[in-house]
């Protein structure tokens, strides 16, 4: 578990609690919490799941594994990139748990733009030169938790974790993880289209996540107050879109996603509670990279576009603020 916050602390301990072999790398606090009393999860139901399992800083120390399970946020993955290396043996497989648009879109996607970089998810190459796309497989996480304490999770709501490989193909190592998701208690679909989840997903990440945190509004006063929802709505349409000119049809409406939203009620995205705490905000993977594929299809999103630049400034003011340390935990 490369990040042992709120999800990998979450998948950790149950995977542990289901019996597989797990080991965090974690820091500070939390590290210790975790080799004195293992990962605690409060789950939806109230019940609680302790997962033990080896709980080390450096990657170094952990040696190869066979499974990885890249928890971190999108903005950190160019930190620990160079080290996760140290965690690979020659059929080690990588699976990026982060929102957004992932470096690796583009790795056996076909067409016009099979292989082209993100720059947003990777501005500098960092990780594409230290982490080989032929090891990934992507996810999609639906779940909420928030890691209430050093190596204390509890769970909002969510259990699915969708898989997929860049090229739709079902594999036998997907298929293993999928089996060891689901015996831990995970609900673990392979799909075909691993893309077309992510961007379904990525339609409320770029719209709620900045507006909430230049608003500091939760979820439900964004989506009941009209001109918030209609500019959500906009945005949506753009990335729709967007998706569409790169063979993407997203197989819920905006309108049902809106309607989802609504349902989850007064909750503060990731994004503003990042805002709060003085932390980096996940910007560039949400929101910049659909700017930048928006340039590539040639694509107007100008409701994304003064959105971004917003939500730029604002990131360039917590700058300061964020720690300047690479990211090993939560």
């Amino acid at each position: 578990m490369v990040g042992a916050g709120a999800i990998g602390g979450y998948l950790g301990a149950l995977l542990a609690a289901g019996g597989e072999e797990v080991t965090f790398i974690a820091r500070g606090a939390n590290l210790e919490a975790i080799r004195r009393s293992g990962m605690k999860v409060t789950l939806e139901d109230g019940r609680e799941v302790t997962g033990r399992g080896a709980a080390i800083m450096s990657m170094g120390e952990a040696g190869a594994q066979d499974i990885v399970l890249l928890t971190v946020k999108a903005h950190q993955v160019a930190a620990v990139a160079p080290e996760i290396r140290q965690l690979c043996h020659q059929r080690t497989t990588i699976v990026t748990m982060q929102n957004g648009i992932p470096w690796w879109y583009f790795y056996r996607h076909g067409g016009e733009h099979d292989g082209k970089p993100v720059h947003s998810a990777d501005p500098d190459g960092t990780i594409g030169r230290h982490l080989d796309p032929a090891r990934v497989v992507g996810s999609v996480v639906y779940p909420a938790a928030n890691l209430v304490a050093p190596g204390m999770v509890h769970v909002v709501e969510g259990r699915r974790f969708s898989l997929g490989e860049p090229d739709g193909t079902t594999t036998p190592r997907i298929e293993a993880i999928a089996a060891s998701l689901t015996k831990a208690g995970f609900k673990a679909p392979i799909t075909r289209d691993i893309r077309g989840e992510v961007w379904l997903k990525l339609l409320g990440n770029l719209s709620f996540n900045p507006i909430s945190a230049l608003t500091r509004a939760t979820l439900a006063d964004l989506v009941q107050f009209p001109l918030t929802r209609t500019l959500c709505v906009e945005m949506m349409r753009e990335a729709e879109a967007v998706a569409g000119r790169l063979g993407i049809k997203l197989k819920v409406s905006i309108e049902r996603r809106m309607a989802g939203a609504e349902k989850v009620g007064a909750h503060k995205t990731s994004m503003l509670q990042d805002v709060e705490a003085g932390k980096a905000i996940e910007l560039e993977a949400l929101v910049g990279a659909v700017v930048e594929l928006g340039r590539l299809t040639v694509t107007p999103t100008p409701h994304i576009d003064s959105v971004y630049a917003c939500a730029a400034l604002l990131a360039k003011t917590l700058a300061p603020a964020a720690p300047s340390r690479p990211a090993r935990g939560a």
